[in-house]
């Protein structure tokens, strides 16, 4: 019934298993990849015609995680998967970007390649099996990929580099988080975030990488030796030189003049004149031969654009080929936010927002692997009014997901640690212009934004993005590419990094890769024009600011005993309810001890921090404290001294005199200063007032003389009854005798200053 294709390769420790011919058969090409035991499902579908009008590459990478593969249900009210989450299509973006490249220029055939993790094993991370799975998926259909690529992780451990460790591993144990994808030949495409790694290294990450894709690609050869289809035929006779030849004569000097003006605006009004004179000599001629120079004239433009800058090095705005645009980089831009910056780099600007907030503001992950929550969000969105252009404005596209991703790897690596600044940052990138590197402009204003918050981060990060035109043998590295250079020309590199290292480096490669020579000099390059762009933001602020924002919450952390946290918390959560209501401050407890206390009143945060340490706090005797009076008894008051303890003050520790009754000199509610007495062993604590000036909380000398014990008495006959009621009240002396008989049954043997009934025993002399 099945006829079931099967290729095996132990690769980092595990086998790699690639299987066709037995799922989803009626997809063009189909591969189940099993890694470990996490398994992906990719299937591959082409439409075998193409739509009237088709101008573009309809290919469309759809990558889902379903929950059963962890043993898990959905949360939320319908309990099924529903759209597609960030890093969904953060890993559809993966896929997507190195096989995009390698189908041919004029194919314009719909491709859907759906990825689905049917198996999750909690080690292997199904990223890299789905690519794999996709790759394998279009070698075997016979659609006309000019593949496979194979696909990796690398972290950098302990001065090694180590293939497809878990991604959490990665950077909690090493210093580095990089994905390759790569054909045999070349690297195709690159994504990192890095512990400020050297170009040296990660150029070396990425060699060690491309090594370990060879493998897999090796493998899926294999499989498609058994299980390939039929190639596609296509047609690639290029019959568009008449048209070429005649558009050149026509426009070729527009399309020159056009690309040496400097103005963004301007150049574009000159490209749609010339674009315009074009359609107008076709008028006539069929939609087909228009369509036909409608992209002939888009490749005159990269032809002409291309043959200037390899020949005479010159480039769209004029620029030498590393130089960067001009910047201007303001903080404190915004009155109101806790920190803001507006960066401006030739066209293109940005303007970003930092928000602190407390430990609930943190974003909450459902993912495979369970819930996990998030303390640092970069957001990014690119409105249509930044190109000029009218369109959708509202909700996140997948290319602003991206972005926000890649200037979120480059400054996470340099955020603090939660110990030394227990903050949720929200960074919130608004691109107002656009002409090139728009997510590198990002990652500057983020970093100036934060500092500006009071942010203490480990060093200032700044980004570019670098292009390539290669010809041949010929190529040239550009520095700060504009948006014309990175539609024109191949590769599109972006590196940000700090003046120690790289913290993300991204590429994506329009043609069949790269080699290691080119990627070399564009690491070369980009340090350069990132030092160049640091010193720059310098200019605006070279530090962080060293306090927060007064507009921020402010946010205090106490560490105390695990064994204590019962007593922060009281029953039913009753102590801490109260101290976040008679305070003010928001008070949250973990489960190791940490308390963190957030207000943006620094006197909430004092209050409740006072209660909380008086609640853990020791008493210890000898020493004074403030109190409250919290209840008066006949015997005396009780008195709240430390947060949450409380003690007695007996009626003969008031004053240095005779005092009737505890209402004579306190009432509750009133501030006292007491000093600890004792504490016995069930830690009960006897107070004194006396022995405190009241004003000042200076303690006073003990005058009182200390009280000898009362010998005791023989009693009488007949019942007589010797009572010796002397002193003040709670101080009663009795001599009981034997009732009927003289001297006999002497009970008289016992002094007992008992005071009044229900006096705790420790406060009986």
């Amino acid at each position: 019934m099945f006829d079931t294709k099967t290729v095996s390769l132990e690769w980092g420790g595990k086998t790699l298993t690639l299987e066709t011919g037995h799922v989803a058969r009626q997809a063009d090409g189909a591969v189940l990849a099993t890694y470990g035991e996490t398994v992906v499902l990719c299937a591959v579908t082409a439409a075998k015609s193409v739509r009237e009008g088709q101008d573009f590459f309809p290919l469309t990478v759809h990558y889902q995680e379903k929950f059963s593969a962890a043993g898990r249900i959905p949360g939320g009210f319908f309990k099924r998967e529903r759209g597609a989450t960030e890093k969904e299509t953060l890993v559809s973006r993966l896929i997507d970007r190195p096989i995009r490249p390698l189908f041919p220029e004029d194919f314009y055939n719909e491709i859907n390649v759906i990825c689905q993790v049917l198996s999750f094993d909690g080690e292997t991370d199904p990223d890299m099996v789905a690519m794999v799975a996709a790759s394998a998926a279009l070698t075997i259909s016979g659609l006309p990929f000019m593949g496979p690529i194979g696909a990796c992780r690398v972290g950098y451990i302990d001065g090694e580099y180590v293939l497809n460790p878990k991604q959490d591993r990665a950077l909690a144990e090493g210093r580095l988080d990089l994905v390759v994808a790569a054909t045999d030949s070349a690297v195709m495409m690159v994504e990192s975030e890095a512990k400020e790694l050297t170009e040296e290294e990660m150029l070396g990450a990425v060699m060690f990488a491309h090594d370990e894709c060879r493998k897999v690609i090796g493998a899926i050869v294999d499989l498609a030796e058994q299980a390939a289809k039929e190639p596609w035929v296509i047609d690639t006779s290029d019959n568009t030189a008449d048209i070429k030849a005649k558009l050149k004569d026509l426009v070729g000097a527009d399309i020159a003049a056009a690309y040496k003006v400097t103005d963004k605006s301007a150049r574009s009004n000159l490209l749609n004149e010339a674009r315009a004179k074009a359609k107008a000599a076709f008028a006539d001629e069929g939609g087909q031969t228009q369509n036909v120079a409608s992209k002939v004239m888009k490749k005159l433009e990269a032809e002409i654009v291309r043959g200037a800058i390899l020949k005479d090095g010159q480039r769209i705005d004029g620029r030498k080929l590393d130089q960067v645009r001009p910047i201007e980089a303001i903080v404190g831009f915004l009155p109101r936010t806790h920190g803001s910056s507006l960066f401006t780099r030739g066209e293109t600007q940005a303007i970003c927002t930092t928000t602190l907030g407390t430990k609930d503001a943190e974003q909450m992950i459902d993912g495979l692997e369970g819930l996990s929550y998030s303390s640092f969000m970069l957001h990014y969105n690119f409105p249509p009014y930044s190109v000029g252009e009218v369109g959708r404005f509202g909700g996140s596209n997948r290319r602003e997901i991206g972005h926000g991703k890649l200037a979120w790897r480059a400054l996470n690596p340099i955020l603090p640690s939660k110990e030394d600044f227990p903050y949720t940052i929200r960074v919130l990138s608004d691109i107002t212009e656009s002409n090139g590197s728009s997510s590198m402009a990002t990652v500057c204003g983020g970093c100036l934004s934060m500092m500006d918050a009071g942010v203490p981060v480990k060093a200032p990060v700044s980004g570019i993005a670098m292009g390539l035109i290669l010809e041949g043998d010929e190529f040239a590295v550009l520095s700060d590419i504009l948006g014309d250079e990175d539609h024109l020309g191949d590769m599109d590199f972006k590196v940000a990094g700090t003046e120690n290292g790289i913290t993300t480096m991204q590429m994506d490669i329009k043609i069949a890769g790269i080699t290691q020579e080119i990627m070399a000099k564009a690491l070369e390059q980009a340090k350069a024009g990132r030092a160049h762009i640091l010193g720059e933001m310098t200019k605006a602020l070279g530090s962080a600011r060293t306090e927060v924002s007064k507009h921020a919450p402010r946010i205090e952390t106490i560490q105390i005993d695990k064994s204590k946290i019962r007593d922060i918390i009281g029953t039913g959560g009753k102590v801490i309810r109260e101290i976040v209501a008679e305070t003010g401050a928001k008070v949250d407890i973990d489960d190791e001890g940490v308390i963190k206390i957030s207000s943006s009143n620094v006197d909430e945060i004092e209050a409740a921090k006072k209660w909380i340490l008086g609640i853990v706090e020791e008493a210890e005797v000898g020493k004074i404290y403030n109190g409250k009076v919290v209840n008066i008894v006949d015997f005396g008051a009780f008195v709240n001294f430390m947060g949450g303890k409380d003690g007695l003050v007996h009626v003969s520790e008031m004053r240095n005199e005779r005092v009737e009754k505890p209402t004579d000199v306190v009432s509750e509610g009133m501030d006292v200063k007491v000093k600890v007495l004792e504490i016995d062993q069930r830690g009960k604590v006897r107070l004194s007032m006396r022995v405190v000036d009241q004003e000042t909380g200076a303690e006073l000398e003990d005058t009182r003389p200390p009280r000898e014990p009362r010998e005791p008495r023989e009693g009488g006959r007949g019942g007589d009854r010797g009572n010796d009621r002397r002193g003040p009240r709670g101080d009663r002396g009795s001599d009981r005798g034997g009732r009927g008989r003289s001297g006999g049954g002497d009970r008289g043997g016992r002094d007992q200053d008992s005071g009044p009934a229900g006096l705790p025993d420790f406060l009986k002399d």
